[in-house]
Order: C-alpha cells, then sequence, then structure tokens
C-alpha cells in the first residue's frame, strides 16, 4: 500500500497569487475613485462658500448700502476674495443700480469663480398711506 502514489501541484499558490493580484487592482481602483470623489467634494464646498460670500455682499448692499468690510470678509471666508461692481440699470431698469459681486477660491488646483448680481432701488420705497375703514361704513 505504500506505493500509491502522491499527486502534488501548484494549484493553491496560483490561484493565491491571481487573487492577491485581483484584489490589489480593486483596492488601487477604490483608491483612485475616494479621490476623485474627495476632488469633486471639496470643488462643490468652495463653490457653495463662494455663492453664500456673494449672497450675503448682496443682501448687505440691499439692507445697508453699503458692502460688508473686508475684514469681516476675510474673517468669514479666509480663502476667498471678493470684489464688487456697480453701473446704473438702462432701459427698463433705469433709475435702479446693477450691482455685480464676483468671488473666486481655489478647490485643489481648480479656480473656483461666482458671479452674482442684483438691481438695487437707488430711490427710497414709495411710502403708501393707507386706510382702514370698518365694513359697515363703506356701503354708506
Amino acid at each position: 500500500m505504500r506505493g500509491k502514489s502522491r499527486k502534488r501541484g501548484g494549484f493553491l499558490a496560483s490561484e493565491i497569487i491571481v487573487a492577491l493580484t485581483v484584489l490589489g487592482a480593486v483596492l488601487i481602483g477604490f483608491a483612485l475613485s475616494l479621490h476623485a470623489f474627495t476632488q469633486f467634494n471639496r470643488y462643490q464646498l468652495v463653490r457653495q462658500c463662494c455663492i453664500a460670500a456673494a449672497q450675503a455682499q448682496l443682501d448687505s448692499i440691499t439692507a445697508t448700502g453699503k458692502p460688508i468690510s473686508q475684514q469681516d470678509l476675510q474673517r468669514l471666508w479666509p480663502k476667498l476674495s471678493v470684489s464688487i461692481e456697480e453701473s446704473a440699470g438702462t432701459g427698463q431698469w433705469k433709475g435702479m443700480k446693477l450691482v455685480q459681486v464676483k468671488v473666486s477660491g481655489k478647490s485643489f488646483r481648480k479656480e473656483v469663480r461666482v458671479q452674482l448680481a442684483r438691481y438695487i432701488l437707488t430711490e427710497p420705497f414709495l411710502q403708501y398711506e393707507t386706510r382702514w375703514e370698518p365694513v359697515a361704513e363703506r356701503g354708506q
């Protein structure tokens, strides 16, 4: 009974090598896609910050007539640069001023630029006098 020959093969070793190679390729693909998602999310975050800064400037100019101070802008959005351009309205917008706010920031190697604009009244709002009369007196 000792004369039985045992068959030895390298099948197990080659299976392990192929499995590790496939696993390595999957991990490399996962790492690359994770990096791409990180860059995209960072770009979107900087873009949202740019929109928030521009909207805050427009709201401040609309409400108070003055932009947010440069010191406050740097405190709130330290990595963004903000510029404001004002021009007179034309056509149907005559009598108003056009305020354009341009904000830019950096996300990795990409430059993020956002421009928002709004027409603002240069004259104070017209105030109308309203009178309230009781309902019974209207018919008389």
